[in-house]
């Protein structure tokens, strides 16, 4: 569950901060012959380093909770 809803949120802030550095709506996908190398690696990065920070977040949260849970 916390998967899905991590997921939504890194792809929810991604999709803004992708909007916000190059101007555009959409981020390149890698199969598309309309945009090159740079900006599909770029953006594959910016996408991995968003979605690396929200499962660190949301792992280090559960683990915090379940530990004042349990005192373990």
């Amino acid at each position: 569950m916390s998967g899905m809803l991590g997921g939504a949120i890194a792809g929810a802030v991604f999709k803004q901060v992708w909007k916000f550095a190059s101007g555009k709506d959409d981020a390149p996908q890698a199969t598309s012959d309309e945009y090159g190398w740079r900006e599909v690696l770029v953006a594959s990065a910016i996408q991995g380093a968003i979605f690396g920070v929200v499962k660190a977040a949301i792992d280090r949260s559960a683990a915090r909770s379940i530990h004042r849970a349990t005192g373990k």
